[in-house]
């Protein structure tokens, strides 16, 4: 694997990085950030949804640098994403460390039809951040968004919010804890509902922090979207009751549709090693004001500050695209992160930590880096719709202009066939560039659309590709608009075609996907825009693609 060439950080006059935090820190599909900090490095963790690995995990010495580690749950032994419905799987990781182990608490959701949930909560640890991860013990299924919080007094409490699935109740019923018991790897005694939450109601994502004699529960509220917040309240007492901080949300982009970063909430508090506190929390940024957000939910920082014995606050109470780097540390000048630049020859044992799968992790039954050397070679899954076997291999888009080209050998037998690149949100909104065999066996060249779960074929694009061994594929974002490419000649001198039609790249965002039922909770689309290698084998047959190159750039 190489990294593409790019500029460094924008360096200062002492040739130092500039000593700023730029926001979104993990641009793309980054939602509920969990931060934490174990001596001088910040690890934080985000949800993934039905994206294998679960839990993705970015490290960095400076707040202002971060570098994807992968996933954590990378097998069927820690998470079964086999017919996880989109946007169900896993939700809002909590990320914590004690007694010499990384605690990693996360909620695999069934659903969210009809106000059901169906979240079963889950605990694995690991002496380092790689792991290795232990089998998950089994905790309870009455909340999403759970947390672990080690006081000061060696004992351990899980958070979540409690879910009422009742028609016509609040299904955000509040939060509750119980106390974990490490040594027994069990829930012990009796679970009590702390806080019922604010008028802005959705109340979820609870964090408790021990500060000067006050234990201070940080939630989420107003729901994922618009309306979004991140809510304190305290006690002097770890069961309240809580009081609420009178100045209101500690950070919202509500009611501020000029902001670039919108939705803010769903918060997590780090303390550094000189004393500073900085909030991780998602965002998203939509390509017109109150619009769609390609790009997902993304994470971000803030700093916040926080006298003695007073609440916390953030500047203006609203996310800023550049805050303040942590004190007691030089940034250096470092390469762009390869989740903006990165040139894939798939020389390396195995995938790299910016590609994922789709519901099933990547075992060698059909993600093949052996079998021909420098070579990705992926045996066809179901088709588009099917939930247990579809073979994508894709990585976040993270910018909203950026492009993404393949190498892609392939032989169709037959129009059951087909292998390509994707643009994808989810199985019922994607765009498919790919290869197969027309009636009479002759490859040819097109594109499928799927809006809404309804599939076509996009008139006049099909181009037949018989005699030609090697096609270079491209998909290109900019902005709202969508292009597609191929070339018979891919490498240096390769002769791009442009097919010649725009598409509408805001049918893969949050918005276009949601749900709404009236008297239910709004079923937003949770992830965000991908890429990727797509292979199909409708028929079983044994068709398989090998891709010899693949090269994503942000602009």
């Amino acid at each position: 694997m190489t990294i593409a060439k790019a500029g460094l950080s924008p360096v200062g006059d002492d040739g130092t990085a500039d000593q700023v935090i730029r926001n979104p820190v993990l641009p793309g599909f980054h939602p509920d950030p969990s931060i934490v900090r174990v001596g001088s490095d910040y690890y934080v963790a985000t949800s993934t949804f039905e994206w294998y690995p679960g839990v993705r995990v970015h490290h960095s010495t400076d707040l202002v640098h971060w570098q994807p580690l992968g996933g954590a749950l990378t097998e069927r032994r820690l998470l079964d994403l086999s017919g996880a419905a989109d946007s169900c799987g896993v939700w809002a990781p909590n990320l914590t460390y004690a007694n010499g182990l990384f605690h990693l608490l996360y909620t695999d959701v069934a659903t969210f039809a009809g106000g059901y949930w169906d979240p079963q909560n889950y605990l694995v640890t690991a002496p380092e951040i790689t792991g290795p991860w232990s089998d998950p013990v089994v905790l309870h299924g009455r909340g999403f968004d759970s947390s672990l919080f080690h006081d000061e007094d060696g004992a351990t409490w899980m958070l979540s919010m409690r879910a009422d699935w009742r028609p016509g109740r609040n299904r955000f019923a509040g939060i509750e804890i119980q106390r974990y018991d490490p040594a027994e790897r069990r829930l012990v005694g009796p679970a009590r509902l702390i806080f019922e939450g604010t008028d802005a109601g959705l109340t979820e994502a609870p964090n408790i922090y021990r500060k000067d004699g006050w234990y201070y529960l940080v939630t989420a509220e107003g729901g994922t979207s618009w309306a979004h917040q991140v809510t304190v309240a305290r006690s002097r007492e770890l069961f309240g009751p809580y009081e609420v901080d009178p100045g209101g949300p500690l950070l919202t982009s509500t009611g501020r549709p000029e902001l670039a970063l919108q939705k803010a909430g769903h918060g997590s508090l780090v303390q550094t090693p000189a004393g500073e506190w900085y909030l991780a929390h998602l965002v998203a940024r939509p390509y017109a004001p109150s619009g769609r957000c390609v790009l997902g939910r993304e994470a971000a920082l803030q700093k916040v500050e926080w006298a003695t014995d007073a609440w916390p606050s953030i500047h203006d109470g609203v996310p800023a695209e550049q805050v303040p780097a942590p004190a007691g540390i030089t940034v250096t000048p470092q390469p762009p992160s390869s989740e903006q630049f990165e040139d894939d020859d798939f020389d390396a044992p195995a995938l790299g930590p910016n590609w994922s799968t789709l519901r099933r992790p990547a075992t060698p039954d059909w993600v093949d880096l052996s079998a021909r050397p420098s070579h990705l070679r992926i045996h066809g899954g179901q088709s588009p719709m099917a939930r247990h076997r579809p073979s994508l291999v894709a990585r976040r888009v993270t910018n909203q202009r950026s492009t993404f080209e393949a190498v892609c050998e392939f032989q169709p037998r037959n129009s059951r066939q087909l292998a390509g690149v994707a643009a994808y949100y989810n199985s019922r909104n994607w765009y498919y560039l790919h290869l197969t065999a027309d009636d009479d066996g002759t490859p040819v060249l097109d594109l499928l659309c799927c809006d809404s779960g309804r599939v076509s074929i996009a008139p006049g694009l099909q181009t037949v590709l018989d005699g030609v061994p090697r096609v270079g594929l491209r998909v290109r974002f900019d902005g709202p608009a969508l292009t597609f490419a191929y070339t018979t000649n891919p490498g240096d001198m390769a002769v791009w075609y442009d097919l010649g039609r725009t598409f509408d790249a805001t049918t893969l965002s949050d918005e276009y996907a949601a749900t709404i039922v009236p008297g239910e909770p709004e079923a937003w689309g949770f992830t965000g825009a991908f890429v990727g290698l797509w292979v199909q084998d409708l028929g079983a047959e044994g068709g398989y693609a090998d891709f010899d190159r693949a090269v994503y750039r942000a602009e």
